[in-house]
């Protein structure tokens, strides 16, 4: 099973990555595919979540800083009822990190059309807004099947409130619930990093300690793998500005932010 692990190219080849990348229709054309590591954190996800048995139908799942990522549409397909959450667009004049024209204003901004139908959406997903790091009246402790975000905890404004997230957000969880998490990774330093601000980057460090700090509430990291890969593509860096997502043939696996050279990484806790 997937466990924790940093995005590299030969997961491009598998059959896990290709099965999920054909199931949310992500690129138009196939046959020249990118290698970007937005479309690797919405499959990994995915196959995380699959392989533990959450995307059955009866589950139900909550997505923070969903914007327009096509997984609750994915999840709907599979039976699974899901709860999209986002910030409400005007609470982001105070907010570290904005994502112009990709928040939600209701369910309809979540609908995939190549994904599922509208009748079978409308059944399974709800939409609310939610701050990370503030609390959430809509969801209690232990009543949750698993909750997932995207590359949207290290926005918070510093590591720290990262960590508070993941935290709070796994007590969501049922027992034998599963939090599935893509963060900003250092692939060139354990020492020095961006700490504080509109985007940090988690070092192999950070990431120990946060299953360390994990393991007080019975909970813990899946297997940590921090190999970046020696693929070509793998040691190529994107320079801003950064290639348009899903651009036919292109090299986003790395990329060089603040000094540093980042890549995505897959948190998987399981308790």
């Amino acid at each position: 099973m997937l466990g924790s692990l940093v995005c590299r190219f030969e997961h491009f080849n598998t059959d896990w990555y290709r099965r999920w990348y054909e199931a949310m229709h992500l690129v138009p054309r196939p046959e020249d595919p990118p290698y970007h590591r937005k479309l690797w954190e919405y499959c990994a996800v995915a196959q995380s979540l699959w392989e533990r048995g959450k995307l059955q139908p009866g589950m139900r799942g909550l997505g923070f800083a969903v914007g327009i990522e096509p997984l609750a549409s994915l999840f709907a397909s599979l039976g699974v009822d899901v709860i999209g959450t986002d910030i409400e667009p005007r609470s982001l004049m105070g907010q570290v990190w904005g994502r112009a024209g990709e928040h939600p204003r209701s369910p309809d901004d979540l609908y995939q059309e190549a994904i599922l139908d509208r009748t079978t959406f409308d059944k399974h997903v709800t939409f609310q807004y939610a701050d990370m790091n503030r609390e959430w009246p809509f969801a209690r402790e232990g009543s949750l099947d698993f909750v997932w975000s995207c590359c949207a905890f290290e926005h918070l404004g510093s590591l720290e409130r990262g960590v508070q997230f993941l935290l709070r957000s796994s007590k969501l969880l049922k027992k034998g619930g599963v939090a599935v998490h893509t963060t900003e990774y250092n692939v060139t330093s354990n020492t020095r990093t961006v700490t504080r601000g509109k985007g940090v980057i988690y070092r192999r460090r950070d990431i120990e300690e946060i299953d360390r700090r994990l393991r007080y509430d019975k909970r813990c990291l899946a297997a940590m793998d921090f190999d970046p890969g020696e693929h070509e593509y793998d040691r190529y860096y994107d320079k801003f500005p950064y290639q348009p997502l899903a651009t036919p043939g292109q090299q986003h696996l790395k990329l060089f932010f603040d000094g540093f050279v980042a890549t995505s990484m897959l948190l998987t806790i399981v308790g």
